[in-house]
């Protein structure tokens, strides 16, 4: 209760002092460009400039948190990367050197890879899917709202859950994981799934594809409600299944929908790192870029000049498609 108070207050002050600024930012413009007691000309002039003047102060506040919370990070994550391990002497390009000659930078890349194949893949073709079947059903707000639910889970909470659904007690011992569950139940053996190379990478990956694919799912039902019902009604006169409508008539229409919501989980993948650090924290060879930055950051004392290179890398990745994503964003709302 104590937290739910203070949370509270936070938020009524933070109300507070968001309308402070607006009511003292409108006064203090209206003081420097006065309406009243001026020549019409005069005027004019002031209502011209405070209305240029007007947008920028109250951007000012979201500015300042992106330069400090946004720009100056990024600038310092650079600086650092070419410094050695406590930031103090120069070290020039040593530790880009290092990170691609790291054995454990080739792995963690390797599996960013194969997240970046399976996870955008299956949430977005997953979301089409439940998309398309629930548009005309009558229990379909229903289905959509539980698929949607795990969006409202932080990545650590769904890690937890998997965690017990994975959870693996040892030979002999009365398994509680659900999967292992099923899996004797069946007649199977239970196993150390998170243990089990490669395949342990596909088990953190559900994780993630089960979150993932309500924000498709969402994003993909909307771009299916505004194809025209024209162009599927021609589809079924001219003799077209279900199937056909759908990959040949509906699909084209919405692919650069499809395209955005594709790159936002590709972005969403290359920063992975909740996942990995609560399931495995890295080990058995689930080792990402975000929790290899991680580690070497702020773990066995840390080293500044390495950590900052593993977060250039992540942040070279992830600019392009970003880019891409905005662009293509832009494009669909001026309906190119």
């Amino acid at each position: 209760m104590t937290h739910l108070l203070s949370s509270l207050v936070i938020m009524l002050l933070g109300v507070a002092a968001c309308g402070f600024y607006f009511v003292f930012s409108n006064w203090l413009l209206l003081r420097i460009f006065p309406v009243r007691r001026v020549s019409l000309q005069q005027q004019a002039v002031n209502i011209q400039r405070a209305a240029l003047i007007r947008p920028w102060l109250f951007l000012a506040p979201a500015l300042g948190f992106l330069g400090l919370y946004l720009v100056y990070p990024v600038v310092e994550s650079v600086r650092l990367s070419l410094f050695d391990r406590g930031g103090d002497a120069f070290v020039g390009v040593a530790n880009y050197r290092w990170l691609f000659a790291s054995e454990e930078f080739q792995e963690s890349l390797l599996n960013n890879l194969l997240w970046l194949l399976v996870v955008p893949a299956c949430s977005t073709f997953l979301g089409l899917v439940i998309a398309a079947m629930t548009d005309k059903v009558r229990w379909g707000n229903i289905a959509k709202s539980l698929v949607f639910m795990p969006m409202a889970i932080s990545f650590i909470g769904a890690s937890i859950i998997w965690k017990f659904i994975y959870e693996y007690r040892g030979e002999g011992s009365e398994q509680i994981g659900l999967l292992n569950a099923v899996v004797e139940y069946l007649g199977g053996t239970a196993q150390p799934w998170i243990t089990l190379h490669f395949w342990n990478n596909l088990f953190l990956m559900v994780i993630l594809v089960w979150i993932q694919t309500g924000f498709a799912m969402v994003i993909l039902s909307a771009a299916l409600r505004g194809i025209p019902e024209e162009t599927v009604e021609a589809a079924v006169l001219d003799g077209a299944n279900g199937v056909q409508i759908f990959f040949k008539i509906m699909i084209p229409q919405i692919w650069s929908t499809i395209a955005v919501v594709w790159t936002t989980i590709t972005i969403t993948v290359l920063k992975v790192f909740d996942i990995v650090l609560a399931m495995t924290n890295g080990q058995w060879k689930t080792q990402v870029l975000a929790n290899m930055m991680y580690d070497w950051m702020f773990r066995g004392g840390g080293d500044f000049g390495r950590g900052a290179a593993i977060a250039v890398i992540i942040m070279v990745a992830v600019i392009p498609v970003m880019i891409w994503n905005i662009r293509q964003a832009n494009a669909q709302m001026e309906g190119r």
